[in-house]
């Protein structure tokens, strides 16, 4: 996937956790349709106009990895995109010959990996990525194996299924991957409904996974730019894994840098019989179109999928009970800054919506928070709360950016002062009201478009239940305020934390002040989106991302709307310079 709709991609999603779902009524009232594969389709029409958003989860992601191949969901985002045995190339058989002659090479090569990671054992050499430490063997095959690609790339249509899309009035297509899902989706005119059932069928049953050890490299790229290039990239992997134990969501859904590389085409086609099977997977329609209509193609198209060999085996490691505090401290290019996460609940669990109130207590302009640390006591410019429901697990997390000047340690004592009064008293009725009313509000603008409803119910049907989108409402008016403390009682305890402090390095160039005077939610994912903007040379690819950002920009909540606004303004900018020719 480019990198200017990876930008899109984390407009859409940031806009799901948090409070997540719709509001009392209208209800979405979803058909389910199950095919004889296994394959769930979630259909709902709305006929406000003539198009459909349209879209399927696999229920797979970084958490059903294992060690050795992590990375590898994410890199399946991209395979995903490469064709069929119809689609993205002139001369399948041809293809097919070359992607078998790679093979060959690539097992050599492979071979020769394993006498390297010996000397790097030895301490023979430091690094095998570096070319000068390959064996003359190694160098030999890979010069042969860049022949063949050169010869495949004669050969292959780049990009035609974007391309058939873009034709027919299709737009918005796109992906993303999490620890727990891939979900991929499109908008399009709703008669060209029976068009993406052929694709989309096409591409789960007749795949062709070209270019897959370049699109490797292009993966492991996309990680260097994304974690190692970014300022608090490599130290958010860093206190991630020092947060899990035990569980899978201890490593980056990017993947281990020594994975990525690794990776064989034999054990990714292992893992698509597995988890791209169709039991494994679910549809989802929302717009003009009748469901006794669409039935019949849903089941010409994908019913033709054989189902899976193999169920996906469950994710068994459960997290063990956090029996002390941890702490981590590191100097970067970064405003000072203190994160704390607790250990939380998974996304079924029956404390998730009490969890969720809390953290909308202590969050935004008039939460807690920012009233005790920024407001009153001076010594943050910002500070809020979030929580992140996984399938499996969660994470409570507070984030505060330190005022110049002032010590974090203040900081962080001043945040225990606002969770034990969470912990000590009830929240007033007038203010768990409010956080409900804001909630609710929230969610009803969510359910503004057909693609905003589509993406949601992928999103939460990966997570494991779509009713979500119907059931927040009546879950935050259950909510009660001896809930709230009960749940801050249990999960926000000294034994249950991480502390993560921040420190600018010395000599560190100093923040953006424009990203700096962002909520700190949006921070991160903001100076994501610039790196990757100053990453793209393409001035077509960059043009397409800000066509796109503009369009997810209008179903976005005001609050986002800074951080969303920055990011068009530097994309714009960025394009200006790639449109005079200058780099």
């Amino acid at each position: 996937m480019y990198a200017c709709r990876r930008l899109v991609v984390l407009l859409v999603l940031v806009l799901l956790p948090g409070r997540l779902g719709a509001v009392e009524k209208p209800r979405i009232e979803v058909q389910e349709l199950t095919l004889g594969n296994g394959m769930r389709f979630l259909l709902f029409e709305r006929h406000e106009s003539p198009t459909v958003a349209a879209g399927w989860v696999a229920r797979v992601g970084s958490a059903n990895e294992r060690e050795g191949v992590t990375g590898i969901s994410h890199l399946f985002e991209h395979m995903m995109f490469k064709g069929t045995r119809t689609i993205g190339t002139r001369d399948i058989e041809a293809d097919l010959r070359i992607i078998d002659e790679q093979e060959k090479v690539q097992e050599q090569m492979r071979q020769e990996m394993g006498l390297m990671r010996d000397r790097l054992r030895r301490g023979e050499i430091d690094d095998l990525l570096k070319p000068e430490n390959w064996t003359p063997r190694y160098r030999e095959l890979d010069k042969r194996f860049d022949e063949l690609v050169a010869r495949q790339r004669q050969i292959i249509v780049k990009d035609q299924l974007d391309q058939i899309y873009t034709k027919n009035g299709g737009e918005s297509l796109n992906a993303g991957t999490t620890e727990d899902l891939t979900l991929y989706y499109i908008r399009l005119p709703s008669n060209r409904l029976e068009l993406w059932a052929w694709l989309e069928s096409d591409r789960l049953l007749n795949p062709v996974f070209r270019e897959f050890y370049s699109e490797r490299d292009v993966v492991f790229e996309e990680r260097r730019m994304r974690t190692e290039s970014t300022p608090l990239g490599k130290y958010d992997e860093a206190f991630n894994a020092l947060f899990w134990e035990a569980h899978p969501y201890k490593w980056p859904v990017l993947g281990w840098p020594s994975d990525i590389p690794s990776i064989s085409k034999a054990q990714a086609d292992d893992y698509f019989a597995i988890y791209y099977a169709p039991n494994n997977l679910t549809g989802v329609l929302v717009g003009d179109f009748k469901t006794a209509e669409v039935r019949p193609l849903l089941e010409r198209y994908f019913g033709r999928i054989p189902r899976g060999r193999q169920e996906p085996p469950p994710v068994v490691t459960l997290e063990p009970k956090q029996l002390g505090e941890k702490r981590y401290r590191a100097e970067a290019e970064t405003s000072p800054t203190v994160r704390i996460w607790w250990h939380a609940v998974p996304f079924a669990h029956q404390d998730r919506t009490a969890l969720d109130l809390l953290s909308d207590v202590l969050s935004g302009r008039t939460g807690r928070l920012y009233k005790g640390l920024v407001v009153g006591r001076q010594i943050a410019n910002e500070a809020t709360a979030s929580i992140d429901p996984k399938k499996y697990d969660g994470v409570f997390e507070v984030e505060c950016v330190v005022k110049e000047g002032k010590d974090p340690a203040a900081v962080e004592a001043a945040v225990y002062e606002e969770i034990e009064k969470l912990r000590d008293a009830e929240v007033p009725a007038d203010e768990l009201q409010k956080v409900k009313n804001q909630g609710k509000a929230f969610a009803y603008r969510r359910l503004s478009s057909p693609f905003s409803i589509a993406v949601q119910l992928l999103f939460y049907e990966g997570l494991g239940d779509w009713r979500y989108i119907n059931s927040y409402a009546d879950e935050v008016d259950r909510a009660t305020a001896a809930d709230l403390q009960r749940v801050a009682r249990e999960h926000l305890t000294p034994e249950n934390r991480t502390v993560g402090v921040f420190l600018r390095r010395e000599g560190a160039p100093p923040e953006d002040p424009e990203v700096a005077a962002l909520p700190a939610p949006a921070q991160a994912m903001v100076r994501q989106s610039l790196q990757q903007i100053q990453a793209e040379t393409d001035p077509a690819k960059l043009r397409e991302g800000v066509a796109r950002m503009q369009a997810a920009a209008a179903q976005a909540p005001p609050e986002m709307k800074p951080a969303i606004e920055l990011i068009l303004k530097r994309a714009q900018e960025r394009l200006a310079v790639l449109e005079s020719g200058k780099k």
